[in-house]
């Protein structure tokens, strides 16, 4: 796994051997960030259930500003804070450990970009789209990688896109307008 552009590109980022993740695969990861925009200056991020941390830190490869990553498992936390280390950019993040489905109470920050990438099919993407809408700038995006399977509520939210690459289907997010009554 590699960091496909910005300032780190083609460094590799540490995926230790066991751990029960699905990263992106760069395939997808470039997807992702074409359809976003190749760059992403000063922005702010979000990467939950983020693993080796590999959407966040190519965030931050991009130009972002700085990029909040949340994941429940120690090896995942271990993962993302030797691959920031590794780039030197550990202080362009915070990284917690923390289980997503008990509340997001510990953010205070509103980001413009929010990965989102679950478990597949375990209904993760509602419950964790139920928590999201007050840490979501009014303009920000949802990028959520999920299996094409898997069928969620958008309450809240309209679709913007969604593409599928295999077995991942990627869909962006954002929050949806009030409907004004004449």
């Amino acid at each position: 796994m590699r960091i496909i552009s910005g300032k780190y590109k083609g460094r590799r980022l540490f995926v230790p051997a066991g751990l029960k993740i699905r990263p992106t695969s760069d395939r997808v990861k470039e997807a992702i960030f074409n359809i976003l925009s190749p760059n992403l200056p000063k922005t702010l991020v979000l990467d939950l259930y983020a693993g080796t941390g590999n959407l966040g830190i190519e965030a931050l490869s991009r130009g972002a500003k700085k990029v909040v990553f949340v994941d429940k498992h120690p090896l995942a936390i271990q993962t993302i804070k030797k691959n920031l280390l590794a780039l030197g950019i550990k202080d362009e993040a915070l990284v917690y450990k923390r289980d997503i489905l008990k509340g997001l109470s510990f953010l205070k920050e509103h980001f413009q970009l929010i990965f989102m990438d679950p478990p597949y099919e375990k209904g993760y993407v509602e419950k964790t789209l139920a928590l999201l809408s007050p840490y979501l700038a009014k303009e920000g995006i949802i990028v959520i990688e999920h299996s094409p399977k898997e069928k969620f509520s958008l309450k809240g939210f309209s679709l913007m896109d969604r593409r599928q690459y295999g077995q991942t289907q990627v869909s962006f997010l954002k929050l949806a307008l009030p409907k004004v009554f004449l």
